[in-house]
């Protein structure tokens, strides 16, 4: 108990000092939420930076960043994409939403693949305390999928 109160009294000073900001609170909790650097699960280099917010208890993510090769396209759009996302920019562009929070994992959602503009189910487990992401895209069931790791930016 008293340990509760230590605790509880250190991250309310720390929250007043603006040392520990909303973002920081989120990821010592094991949330999502924040910016996260995508790693390809292939090579093992970064792709992305992707914001996850939430909203009503709902998950989105939006790419702020690519990291492309000098001489690739820095603004691609997503030529593969079908209806209102057809040759929109990648940056800026949802790939994760709809998912929600059921126990230890967030699913229910969808991500949506640019390079090959097609959306998957989707769910993901916070692991490592908050450190890392699993992001697993799937069709039908989540064993007929892929994951991929995502590590937090911020």
């Amino acid at each position: 108990m008293k340990t509760r109160i230590i605790l509880g009294s250190t991250l309310l000073a720390l929250s007043a000092l603006n040392i520990l900001t909303p973002a920081t609170a989120w990821a010592a909790g094991g949330s999502p939420v924040g910016l996260w650097k995508n790693i390809d699960d292939a090579t093992g280099k970064p792709k992305a930076l992707i914001r996850i917010t939430e909203s009503d208890g709902e998950l989105k993510g939006k790419i702020e960043k690519l990291f492309r090769a000098p001489e690739e396209d820095q603004n691609p759009k997503c030529e593969k994409c079908e209806g209102a996302l057809k040759d929109q920019p990648i940056i800026g562009m949802t790939i994760l939403s709809g998912l929600k929070k059921d126990g230890d994992e967030y699913n229910g959602g969808q991500i949506l693949d640019p390079a090959n503009g097609k959306l998957y189910k989707s769910k993901l487990t916070v692991v490592e305390d908050g450190k890392k992401l699993n992001v697993r895209g799937y069709i039908g069931m989540p064993m007929l999928g892929r994951t991929q790791v995502w590590v937090r930016e911020e």
